[in-house]
This record gives structure tokens, C-alpha cells and sequence, in this order.
């Protein structure tokens, strides 16, 4: 059973009852993330996520995890480009305890100088932790030459200039900006009463009032850039993107089974040319993230230095023998079954259903439907994923990014 309320402060809650479950996700999405910041403040949506748990009013930083583990519970956050979810997961039976703890450190954070400043030093090691792990740092980089350096071409990190620089006026203006209720999302997924949801949601955020002059416009010309980070390392690890779909677009879902067949699963394209044929990568994989504007189709690998080129070379043959159309109907089903099954099983996780049935709210206004989303899928036809192809491989738009020991980009 789904439940939806829009309260009179422009907050929006949606219910996902899952009555044979005996635990509920309850989440809190902003509609903001790296997308919307501008030069000074970039890296400040996942900055304000990490101090979010550093103390409120009524709890300092140890109380809040504290009181969570009295109840056997989980909480926690992610920023992403375009949204920042704060979440707890509890039994049913604690759902009540465990939302007070999450809408207390949402709503009622204090952000300590001191706790500032320490935060500060644990955000540029995980900047530095970024920099240590080549695929992250070469898919960052990717984003980069494909996006630019702004919009969704940020680093949701930032940089250790602006880390080292934020202060609590730089947090609470940002906040302002982008924290209000018309821009936020309450998402429930298990065993929760709808009744108790929304009194909840109420007693803490029906107050909860700030003005909101709407998200800012992103750029997404494609910039087409080829960038690398020479270092010293064992491996080479490359990616290439390609204009692809938007959220949304009518060729979405074809296009997530183009992925498939490319290099989405252990049966791809790739996997069994450059893994299982050629011997040539341990990792090697194709994804698509779409966003309500554009959308990019990119393909990563990591290779053996010395034969790097070799790899390119075998990565690129795939791509172009798809760009061909060289696929066939037993392919076609495959990456089709893939993606039901892979909406199935998501059906199985409060966390999956939580996140869905937000993100569907927060991107869409509307309140996701899997029926719908299974026929849909059900529904893409082989000349649907020709289509596709025709949209998401311009190599005159495309974008390269390569961290290792090379001496020029990709």
C-alpha cells in the first residue's frame, strides 16, 4: 500500500507499507547535491552532510549515534550530484525513537566551531582517499571532461581550498538556500503504520518553514574534453563517455538494456571480449547515469599498463561493432530479463523501495509505480534498443579520461 501527503508547508511525504517486513528506511532527500554549488561553495552539500551528525541542541555527536544503537538501529547519508539523503533504518517497533533522532539531527544541527574545524581535516583525507583510488579518481576525472567544471562535472567532495575554507555562515547560507520544504522529500519503505508516519512528519516539520526560490539551472553542453593524472601506479585505468538519454526520455529503458548488452553484466560484450577472451582487464564495465536534463553512457577499465593500448583497441571494437547494430535478439532478451529482475529485487529492500519511491517524487512529483515500471520494460521492442544505439555513441561528443602511467590522455 502507497500513501502520499503534501503538507501545507510544501514538504512532501510519501509510504511505501510493506506489511510483511519487521523493519521500515525512513529518508530525508534534499533536492540539492554538487550540481547546484558554485565555485565557492563546491563541495559544501556533502560538507554539510558530514557536520549534520556532529551535535544538535538536544544531542551531541556521541549522543546521537548512541541513542541510535540503544535501539538497534542504522543511520546514515550520502550527497550525490543532485540530491543529499540523511536516513535511518529500525525495526518496526523502534520506528518512532529512530525518526526522532533522524528529524532532531536534520532539523535542530548546531554545527560547533570546533566540530567545523575537525570535520574539516576528516573531509581532505577522504579528498586524499580519493586521490589513492584510481577508478574513483579516473570516473571523477571523467565527469570532469564531460561535464566541465561545473554542474555535474563538480567533484561531490570539492576541493581542500574550499574544505579547508567553509565556515557556519557559509553552511547555514546554503541551507537557506536549498533546505526548504518545498525542496525536501520524506520517504518511507516496511512495516510502518501510514498513520504514524504522518503524525510524525507533522509533530517535527509542519513548523518547518523557510522560503524557496527554486534550483538554479545547470549547464550540459557536452565539453568533450580529454584529460588524464599521470601516476606511478601498477594498472591503467581509462573511460570514455558519450551523450546519452535523460531521466525520463522515451528511449530510457532501451537504452538500460543497450548498457546490458554492452558491458552491464558478467554476459556483456565487454566482459567476455576484454575479461574472458583477451585476458586483458580485471575490471571492465559500461553504465549510463541519467539526470532530468542529459544523461551520459560511459564505459570504465582498468588495465595492465603494458598493454593499455591493446585494451583501448579492444574496448573501442566493441563499442563500434555495436554501433553497427551486430546484436541479436538472444542478446535483446537477456539485457531485457536483467532489468526486470533487477526492478524485482529491488522490491526486497526497504532501503531500495525508500530510495525509489523518493527519487520519483523528488525528480518526477510522482509517486513510483512498479507495475508501471516493469511494463514499461516489458514493453521496449528490438527496434526500441536500434534506436538507442543511434543515440548514445556521437564520438564526435565524447569524453576520455585516463589516470596512470601515461604520458598524454587517452
Amino acid at each position: 500500500m502507497t500513501h502520499f501527503k503534501q503538507f501545507e508547508n510544501g514538504l512532501r511525504l510519501v509510504v511505501n507499507k510493506m506489511d510483511s517486513l519487521m523493519s521500515v528506511t525512513m529518508g530525508i532527500i534534499v533536492h540539492t547535491g554538487a550540481s547546484q554549488e558554485n565555485d565557492s561553495e563546491d563541495g559544501i552539500s556533502h560538507f554539510i552532510e558530514h557536520m549534520m551528525f556532529k551535535g544538535t541542541k538536544n544531542r551531541t555527536a556521541f549522543q546521537i549515534s548512541d541513542d541510535m544503537d540503544r535501539i538497534g538501529a542504522q543511520m546514515n547519508a550520502f550527497t550525490a550530484k543532485d540530491i543529499t539523503c540523511y536516513y535511518a533504518k529500525s525495526t518496526t517497533a523502534h520506528a518512532e525513537e529512530a525518526f526522532e533522532i533522524l528529524a532532531d539531527l536534520f532539523l535542530e544541527s548546531v554545527f560547533p566551531e570546533e566540530e567545523i574545524e575537525r570535520e574539516k581535516g576528516v573531509v581532505i583525507e577522504e579528498i586524499n582517499m580519493n586521490e589513492d583510488t584510481p577508478d574513483d579518481l579516473c570516473l571523477d576525472l571523467l565527469s570532469t571532461a564531460y561535464f566541465g567544471n561545473i554542474g555535474y562535472g563538480r567533484n561531490i567532495l570539492g576541493t581542500k581550498e574550499n574544505v579547508s575554507g567553509f565556515t557556519v555562515n557559509d553552511i547555514k547560507k546554503y541551507m537557506d538556500k536549498y533546505y526548504a520544504p518545498q525542496n525536501i522529500v520524506i520517504s518511507m519503505a516496511g512495516n510502518i503504520d501510514v498513520k504514524l508516519a504522518e503524525s510524525m512528519v507533522a509533530k517535527y516539520f509542519a513548523c518547518h518553514n523557510k522560503p524557496f526560490s527554486g534550483l538554479k539551472s545547470i549547464n550540459i553542453e557536452p565539453q568533450s574534453q580529454s584529460l588524464f593524472r599521470k601516476k606511478d601506479i601498477e594498472q591503467v585505468h581509462f573511460a570514455v563517455a558519450f551523450p546519452s538519454v535523460k531521466r525520463y526520455d522515451k528511449l530510457y529503458d532501451a537504452t538500460q538494456i543497450l548498457n546490458a548488452i554492452l558491458g552491464g553484466s558478467m554476459s556483456s560484450r565487454l566482459f567476455q571480449t576484454v575479461r574472458e577472451k583477451l585476458g586483458l582487464a580485471y575490471t571492465v564495465y559500461s553504465y549510463v547515469s541519467s539526470y532530468c536534463e542529459t544523461g551520459v553512457l560511459a564505459v570504465y577499465a582498468g588495465v595492465n599498463s603494458s598493454k593499455y593500448r591493446q585494451s583501448v583497441n579492444a574496448v573501442f571494437e566493441c563499442i563500434d561493432e555495436i554501433k553497427k547494430k551486430n546484436i541479436s535478439k538472444d542478446e535483446f532478451e537477456r539485457g531485457k530479463e536483467q532489468l526486470i529482475s533487477s526492478s524485482i529485487f529491488s522490491q526486497e529492500s526497504t532501503s531500495s523501495q525508500m530510495l525509489l519511491f523518493g527519487k520519483e517524487l523528488v525528480y518526477n512529483n510522482k509517486i513510483y509505480n512498479f507495475e508501471e515500471r516493469v511494463n514499461r520494460i516489458s514493453s521496449v521492442t528490438f527496434d526500441d534498443v536500434m534506436d538507442a544505439i543511434d543515440c548514445n555513441f556521437d564520438f564526435d561528443r565524447k569524453a576520455a579520461a585516463l589516470v596512470g602511467a601515461a604520458d598524454k590522455p587517452l
